[in-house]
């Protein structure tokens, strides 16, 4: 499992970017989800990686 953080604010990033973090469902700074590790789930890390933290985490 991995923990993805919203560190940075959207505001002024391409609609791509946005609907990307929305799929993730982050909406706010300080917010965060668990996401399975797998191949999709990484793609959209690489797609914002300058907005987000990420952590790997045990179930």
């Amino acid at each position: 499992m991995l923990k993805i953080v919203l560190k940075r604010s959207y505001i002024g990033i391409p609609e791509k970017q946005k609907r990307v973090l929305q799929a993730l469902g982050l909406r706010k700074i300080g917010s965060s989800v668990k996401r399975v590790d797998d191949k999709s789930t990484k793609g959209m890390i690489n797609k914002v990686s300058h907005l987000i933290a990420v952590e790997k985490v045990d179930k």
